[in-house]
């Protein structure tokens, strides 16, 4: 059996870890190539040692292996259907302390989203699961500062270059649906919110300006909630 061990700056003891000019770790060179592949949308070139970022795609695999070797006390889900063909998954990871975070644990969250129009072929039937993975890559590489996007996130490009029009899973198209299924006026919210107190809510002019996490919430409110009210 392998006994995984840390040093006192909170890095394993057996790994070479590569870093930046300025002494943090450059996480995205610590990507192999074995975890990289070309994005056959940006470029016919077939070695990914010659492409940029931009023209790269990072597997699931190297996202896992990068958040094991910074290390993790616990990873979070939250997962909320604003509509049934719409998931929406938040990830909260919990990350050891090492010196880049000066000794500190520090929990680190990101949002994914699927609908039939963001996601392709199979996926399409299992819009929980996708959404989870790319809540879990978006955090890891969000936190970890790597700027390739992940597998999980690529979408159905011939779809999004359709000229056909697609039903909107915008977390805020989807309340202005349910406000006016309810009967309940922008006014009416806003001052709700208000009351509450909610950060910021006073100065709101649409729905455009409500946050999306927000947005989710009153999503629920509202399928919830008898008509004209929140």
């Amino acid at each position: 059996m392998k006994k995984i061990e840390r040093s006192a700056e909170g890095l394993l003891t057996d790994v070479e870890y590569q870093h930046t000019e300025d002494g943090l770790i450059d996480w995205r060179k610590m990507v192999k190539t074995e975890f990289l592949v070309p994005n056959r949308d940006r470029t016919n070139e077939t070695d990914v040692t010659k492409l940029k970022d931009t023209q790269l795609i990072i597997l699931l695999g190297g996202i896992k292996e990068l958040a094991q070797i910074r290390g993790y006390t616990n990873v979070r889900y939250d997962v909320n259907t604003p509509s049934p063909d719409y998931v929406v998954a938040t990830c909260s990871i919990t990350w050891v302390p090492n010196y880049e975070t000066e000794g500190r644990e520090v929990t680190f969250s990101a949002i994914g989203d699927a609908s039939p129009n963001n996601t392709k072929s199979f996926a399409r039937h299992f819009l929980g699961p996708i959404a989870e993975n790319r809540a879990f890559v978006r955090c890891v590489r969000n936190f970890l500062k790597i700027n390739i996007v992940s597998q999980e996130e690529m979408g159905d490009a011939k779809l999004l270059q359709s000229e056909e029009p697609a039903t909107s899973f915008e977390p805020k198209d989807i309340l202005i649906g349910l406000m006016k299924d309810k009967g309940v006026s922008f006014d009416s919210m806003k001052a709700k919110l208000v009351k509450e107190k909610f950060d910021g809510a006073e100065k709101y002019g649409s729905v455009a300006d409500v946050p999306k996490l927000k947005c989710f919430e009153l999503i629920e409110r509202l399928k919830k909630a008898k008509s004209k009210k929140v």
